[in-house]
């Protein structure tokens, strides 16, 4: 497998914090739903609520502050794999609808956050009285430069020395076999930034290449983990994309989880990247490995240009749901175009707030509506962009269940999630882990993986 080097690593922008001082939100009120509100509790069967989020140790945000983006959508998460493809989020349980609320239009069985964390967007806490009520101005979002609230399981070293760290390497490869545990005690506590500066170090040091050297010396999944780790953050995922494109066949699954999720700042880097590092144009991959409303919706997402405003405008939402029920459920057939245009270009916030107002309009949830009216890879896309409006960290950790679950591992997308997301909001998708599965990241991956491999995801992930 070949590596070529790496452009400067451009990092992933902040994710703005909330809640703003005196904007906490009083969602659920006290009392009102009847689930515990310790970590992994699940409401009784037949019951319509869901877990309250685990506290997180160490990261900034109001008392109580849940994982960012919401709980999972109403009816059962996750559910069965669709055989051949990604597996629905959530499963459409029996009767009269996925996500119909017990309560009517309400929306009343879906307790909301005290506030969500987005990536350019402010929290869509619905006022109290809205609908029914006159219809509130938009909410004007807290400053960007905000302090963010999600947690990565790697940190920058402190007291970091990067000829120190390379020598270490330079030992744990020299000679008759390979210090592994020497490698995964240097590569699974530095962060991206400081792992590119060992790199330049040992370079300058012994006149070798460090990639060389340890694609020499390991191999396997180990060897693809700590080579993944060791590439820039941008130049990854311009990297995943390309692979998932060469060759015979498209890995479909790999374009939906790269371009719906990231920010419109990493997709214009990673654009650039692909440019510059393999002399292709990514749109053009795009159009040439897919076809239809599936390339039509990777073609918007891959432009990054998403709206960033941190508004959320609630009439906006009113009249985006009215016009997605009449594009879907309201008509015989689909208006795909109406779909691609509001979940490409809508901020993440707008869409949560979308989101509440279609299941008011339609008694059905919006995710349950785009499985009735789409199919196939195209669906995937649209449920994707929805799952990281109301809760990023909870996509991701459905997508680590199913690379693990069953037979097999899937160890491509477990290693592209943890290395990835490992300085983003790894904490919090360890936290969803556990409340969607009643068991932990960590347990899953210790039955599943072994050997060094196993002990770096686990160096990786922490206990």
């Amino acid at each position: 497998m070949s590596y070529p080097g790496y452009p400067p690593s451009g990092g992933y922008p902040a994710f703005p914090g909330y809640p703003p001082t005196g904007q906490e939100s009083v969602y659920p009120p006290a009392g009102q739903y009847s689930y515990p509100a310790a970590p992994g509790g699940y409401p009784p069967a037949g019951g319509g609520t869901y877990p309250a989020a685990p506290p997180s140790a160490g990261y900034p945000g109001a008392a109580g502050y849940p994982a960012p983006g919401g709980y999972p959508a109403p009816g059962g998460y996750p559910g069965a794999p669709q055989a051949g493809g990604m597996p629905p989020y959530p499963g459409a349980p029996a009767g009269p609808g996925f996500g119909v609320p017990p309560t009517g239009p309400g929306f009343g069985s879906y307790p909301q956050p005290p506030a969500q964390s987005y990536a350019g967007g402010g929290p869509a806490q619905i006022p109290v009285g809205y609908p029914g009520g006159q219809v509130p101005s938009p909410m004007p979002g807290p400053p960007a430069a905000m302090v963010q609230c999600t947690q990565g399981t790697i940190q920058a070293a402190p007291n970091f020395d990067a000829g120190r760290d390379a020598e270490v390497l330079r030992k744990a490869m020299k000679g008759f076999g390979t210090d592994e545990q020497a490698i995964i005690n240097v590569v699974a506590n530095r962060s991206n930034d400081q792992r590119q500066k060992i790199k330049a170090a040992f370079k300058t040091m012994y006149g070798k290449d460090l990639i060389k050297d340890l694609k020499s010396e390991l191999s396997g999944n180990v060897e693809e983990l700590i080579l993944a780790l060791f590439m820039p953050r941008t130049y990854y995922d311009a990297w995943s994309l390309r692979h998932a494109m060469k060759g015979a066949g498209t890995q479909e699954r790999v374009l939906i989880e790269i371009l719906c999720t990231r920010t419109n700042q990493e997709i214009r880097d990673i654009v650039n990247c692909y440019k510059s590092e393999f002399g292709r144009d990514l749109e053009q991959d795009i159009r040439a490995d897919t076809s239809g409303h599936f390339e039509r919706l990777l073609v918007s997402m891959c432009q990054g240009n998403r709206d960033e405003n941190q508004t959320v405008d609630y009439q906006k939402a009113q009249e985006d749901a009215q016009r997605l029920y009449q594009a879907g459920e309201g008509k015989l057939g689909t208006d795909e175009s109406c779909f691609n245009m509001v979940l490409a270009s809508r901020s993440f916030p707008q869409l949560k707030a979308t989101v509440e107002a279609y299941s008011r309009i339609a008694n059905r949830d919006l995710l349950s509506s785009i499985d009735r009216e789409f199919s196939g890879n195209v669906e995937r896309g649209l449920k994707t962009i929805l799952q990281c409006a109301l809760n990023r960290p909870a996509f991701f950790a459905e997508r680590l269940y199913y690379s693990m679950k069953g037979a097999g591992t899937d160890d491509s997308t477990l290693i592209r999630i943890i290395v990835t997301r490992s300085e983003i909001d790894l904490v919090q998708i360890k936290q969803m882990f556990t409340q969607m599965y009643q068991k932990t990241l960590a347990t899953m991956i210790a039955s599943d993986t072994s050997g060094d491999y196993r002990r770096l995801l686990l160096a990786i992930v922490g206990q």
